[in-house]
């Protein structure tokens, strides 16, 4: 019974040693990664409970639409990522995206006759 007490304090202090050390060093809150690091390895209860507290990095919440993240594509849920708001304009975009493949695609065809005309004269 006497021994649980420092299994416990010794499980946390591995258990924050291991986070610290894990940790990336910009999300680390309240001092450098170096220093929580030194704290939780020289004092074993007081500093699991300071990096706990104050130094153990936030979970960010994942965006919300109105934030600009653009749901179940993962790769567009990174903050900054805009995410269009005005549905006219929207319209607007993929009219002219529209346009633009429609030109491609006659531009496309009449390459595509103008090689068959030659190949033909060409026999």
């Amino acid at each position: 019974m006497r021994f649980l007490p420092f299994a416990l304090v010794g499980l946390l202090w591995l258990y924050c040693l291991v986070e610290v050390i894990t940790s990336r060093e910009d999300s680390v809150r309240n001092l450098a990664k170096s220093w929580w690091l030194l704290i939780v390895l020289f004092f074993p209860l007081a500093g699991s409970i300071a990096w706990i507290i104050a130094g153990r990095p936030q979970h960010e919440r994942p965006l919300t639409r109105g934030q600009g993240a653009a749901p179940g594509f993962p790769e567009y849920e990174r903050r900054g990522r805009f995410a269009a708001a005005d549905p006219e304009k929207d319209e607007d975009f993929l009219r002219k995206v529209r346009e633009r493949a429609e030109e491609q695609r006659r531009r496309y065809e009449a390459q595509r006759r103008d090689e068959e005309r030659r190949e033909q004269q060409g026999d």
